[in-house]
């Protein structure tokens, strides 16, 4: 028994735990101010770094790359936060998924989908420019448009059919299509910028161009 070690605990500090956690957020606030202001080129990561009062290593540390910090970046403007939870299973999109009337399930569909590209479409733009030159974020955003939106926009379409028929018999995939070109980044820039519409006409908009598109009659 004399040679008998006894295991060694973790250890485990809240505070220490809370510093990383704010160090981590300052880092990614630091970072989407930089990329929209001067693009994704002209934003090193030495500059994020003495922006936020951390050496380049910590950045590349908890990151990996400038395209694994304009990821986390993005994926905290999506949720407006930084709590590892899904998008779709947050009390948005949950609160449409309960909701019994399918006018209503899309009329809060569109109004969330308005506040959400209002917090990400300048992101989604440093994303465009960054895919144009760096084939990392060109998966990023392919994979963002592609694969995570386009499902997103299925399961709101089943939520929809499941409340009633989809409009003229379309098929959940059909309407799925329609709702993911009605709420491209694209599509919001379009108006937001090129039109010079508010947010609030383009959320009207969009509420009505989606009822129109894809909710069965009254």
């Amino acid at each position: 028994m004399d040679d008998y070690v006894r295991p060694r605990r973790g250890y485990r500090s809240p505070t220490r735990e809370a510093g990383a956690k704010a160090t981590r957020r300052r880092i990614l606030d630091t970072a989407a101010t930089r990329f929209v202001q001067d693009g994704y080129r002209a934003s090193t990561v030495e500059a994020i770094a003495a922006d936020a009062d951390v050496s380049a290593k910590t950045v590349y540390h908890l990151f990996g790359s400038k395209t694994g910090l304009l990821k986390q970046v993005m994926d905290v403007a999506f949720v407006a936060d930084d709590q590892a939870i899904p998008l779709m299973q947050r009390a948005g999109p949950q609160e449409v998924k309960a909701e019994p009337d399918q006018r209503r399930q899309i009329q809060l569909t569109a109004r969330g989908t308005a506040e959400l590209l209002e917090r990400i479409r300048h992101l989604d733009d440093v994303l465009s420019q960054a895919a144009a030159v760096d084939a990392e974020a060109a998966a990023l955003r392919h994979d963002i448009e592609l694969r995570q939106r386009r499902e997103a926009m299925h399961v709101l379409a089943g939520w929809f059919a499941s409340t009633g028929p989809l409009r003229d018999g379309m098929t959940v995939d059909h309407a799925a299509d329609i709702l993911w070109v009605l709420t491209s980044p694209e599509v919001h820039r379009l108006y937001r910028t090129d039109c010079g519409w508010s947010a609030d006409e383009y959320a009207r908009w969009l509420t009505t161009a989606m009822l129109d598109g894809v909710a069965g009659t009254r």
